[in-house]
């Protein structure tokens, strides 16, 4: 048996929705499998409508949607980005949009909002569209399965199985964390340390009891623990200690500090002569570049909202875990008489766990990038395409580095793909900064 706990804070937005709720109730309480908590009916700060569930798992979360089809079907073709088609029929419908789940990223990204500003490393987030009266199967595209959406008829064992796959954080949400992402979706949600019954019957009760009993464990984040830290008073009246008895000073310690004085001036001038005879001359020429590469800074910027600057798996990647900054950075570098134009993107997280995540998605083939600087020329007149470039990615403490790089000579004289990839190496060496 599994676990969730159920808050009825709001109806059910969907026919579909009744079958949400048969499907969490099934899952029973107890600490079998996997724990949570499921706000039902709840209104999202930031995107005004209500969802048929937020579930607050320990290692993550899940906003649910219902989708009401005009029948059953056998097979469904759901894009998130085009027109859904039962059993090979596009949706015609009078009421909505032919495609029912055009706003369900909207949902996602206010719940992911509201977790990144309550947690230093906040959980991931994903969707759930539920679909009915009822589907057999479900054909999603590969990019939408990857941005952590999945479209599904609520069976309680499919449910299940979604909830292991998008809640898996590398570390489980803290009670006191959990406290505050439950306040911030649900001010009305009421939580104490013992007493389960609030004084307003309005409010949700839960405990600390109930919070652990769910999976989230007991502790304090580093935030909190700052928050709760007390500076103890001295205590009036107490007298000072004594000071220890002055010991005699030697005699001989003065002559000995003469001395060694003496000594370190002598050692000093010897050092500072050869040092001067073993220098270079002036005038001679700096270190040559690495590998004959010259870079020239062509503007650096930083923005908060990674995941609006990147595409595909690195954009749904981060729409579900956020990023602190994106700091972007061109350059221009110059080999053997060739140019080519550089893109250097600093993501900034808070946990360097954050960082390593997404650097095996950067590995994948085809699983996006980080666009260039919208509606911002590079100077001198050029034009690159960052389409097809030779990429090089690596990992500077909490922070993940992506270097892409692409020609800006005339076809024919330019440089090889070697030389591209060399560039792109040494490129993630570039210091790229902006003033916070």
């Amino acid at each position: 048996m599994t676990t969730v706990r159920l808050v009825r804070v709001g109806e059910t937005t969907s026919e579909v929705g009744r079958h949400v709720r048969a499907a969490l109730t099934s899952w029973g309480r107890g600490d079998k499998v996997a724990g949570g908590i499921a706000l039902l009916g709840a209104r999202i700060p930031g995107y005004g409508s209500a969802v048929e569930a937020v579930v607050l798992l320990p290692r993550g979360v899940l906003v649910v949607l219902g989708v009401d089809l005009p029948d059953p079907a056998l097979r469904l073709e759901a894009p998130l980005g085009d027109r859904w088609r039962v059993d090979g029929w596009p949706i015609s419908r009078p009421d909505g949009p032919v495609n029912p789940a055009a706003n369900a990223l909207g949902a996602t990204a206010a719940v992911a909002a509201v977790v990144r500003a309550q947690q230093p490393r906040p959980l991931p987030v994903g969707t759930v569209i539920a679909v009915g009266p009822y589907v057999s199967q479900v054909d999603q595209p590969a990019e939408d399965l990857a941005r952590g959406v999945r479209i599904l008829h609520p069976e309680p064992m499919t449910l299940l199985a979604v909830a292991k796959d998008l809640a898996a954080h590398s570390r489980p949400c803290p009670v006191d964390e959990l406290r505050r992402v439950l306040t911030a979706l649900h001010p009305a949600t009421h939580i104490t340390a013992t007493d389960p019954t609030a004084s307003d019957p309005t409010r949700a009760g839960l405990t600390d009891a109930d919070l652990l009993a769910e999976g989230f464990p007991d502790g304090l984040s580093a935030e909190s623990a700052a928050e709760r830290t007390t500076i103890l008073p001295l205590i009036p009246g107490r007298p000072a200690p004594p000071d220890p008895p002055r010991r005699r000073r030697p005699r001989w310690i003065p002559v000995v500090t003469v001395v060694a004085v003496a000594l370190l001036l002598v050692v000093g001038i010897a050092v500072a002569v050869s040092s001067a005879d073993s220098s270079p001359q002036r005038g001679a020429a700096p270190p040559p570049p690495p590998d004959g590469i010259e870079f020239a800074d062509k503007g650096t910027t930083a923005a908060p909202d990674c995941a609006a600057h990147a595409t595909g798996e690195v954009q749904g990647w981060l729409q579900r875990n956020g990023c602190a900054r994106l700091v972007r950075g061109r350059f221009e570098a110059a080999k053997s008489g060739h140019h080519a134009a550089v893109l250097l993107s600093v993501l900034r997280f808070e946990a360097s766990s954050s960082a390593t995540e997404l650097g095996t998605v950067l590995a994948r083939p085809g699983a996006g990038t980080v666009l260039d600087l919208e509606r911002t020329p590079w100077p001198g007149g050029a034009a690159p395409k960052f389409t097809g470039a030779v990429r090089a990615a690596g990992r500077e403490g909490n922070s993940v580095k992506l270097a892409q790089v692409v020609r800006l000579d005339q076809p024919g004289a330019d440089l090889t793909e070697a030389d591209l990839r060399d560039i792109a190496v040494h490129a993630l060496d570039l210091p790229v900064a902006v003033a916070p």
